[in-house]
């Protein structure tokens, strides 16, 4: 995955992270189609590399799951967690730049359910690698390209009223250089309470 943890891009080429599992919810429907439109025309790599999605395990707070589990491995542990979830309406925040980085991304609130599905995801049982940085949820506006000032002001700008729903998880082993391939994925189907 090409975003996993965007703080260590300027080691992007020195550094290469070992193979691990990474899970992933995709932003889908229109909003994912116009965030995916603004991807194309500001970071055409980055559209390129991956639909727009928010990474839940693999870049900050948790760090990807053991390269070496199995699909039904990983089944056994996260199926019960995506059955007792509901599907997550989560509002975005601004957009805001990394710090020290070209990186813009559209941030989603730490903390509530989905705080809560994150922790579940970190203590289910399943090894994983140590963090870099605290949870951070966001939907990666641009990763790769350098902004002109007209860019990065326009992106800051943006304000997306629709909510990200998170219906669904994917798991999918990452071992760069490679793309990404899904192991699993799984519908959240818990109720609200």
């Amino acid at each position: 995955m090409s975003d996993h943890d965007h703080h260590d891009h300027d080691d992007e080429g020195a550094w290469r992270r070992p193979p691990g599992v990474f899970v992933i919810a995709e932003v889908e429907g229109a909003l994912g189609a116009r965030i995916h439109e603004i991807q194309s025309r500001v970071d055409p790599k980055l559209a390129r590399s991956l639909p727009p999605h928010i990474t839940l395990v693999g870049s900050s707070g948790i760090g990807p799951y053991a390269a070496e589990y199995s699909a039904a491995e990983l089944r056994a542990h996260l199926a019960p967690i995506c059955a007792s979830t509901p599907p997550l309406v989560l509002p975005f925040d601004h957009p805001h730049r990394f710090p020290q980085t070209e990186i813009v991304v559209l941030p989603l609130r730490p903390h509530g359910p989905l705080r809560v599905l994150h922790d579940r995801l970190a203590t289910c049982g399943l090894r994983s690698s140590q963090a870099r940085h605290a949870f951070t949820p966001h939907v990666t506006l641009s990763f790769y390209r350098t902004l002109t000032r007209e860019v990065e002001r326009e992106l800051l700008a943006l304000r997306l009223e629709e909510p990200l729903v998170i219906g669904h998880l994917r798991c999918s082993l990452t071992n760069e250089p490679m793309p990404p391939r899904t192991l699993l994925e799984l519908p959240l189907t818990g109720r609200d309470a």
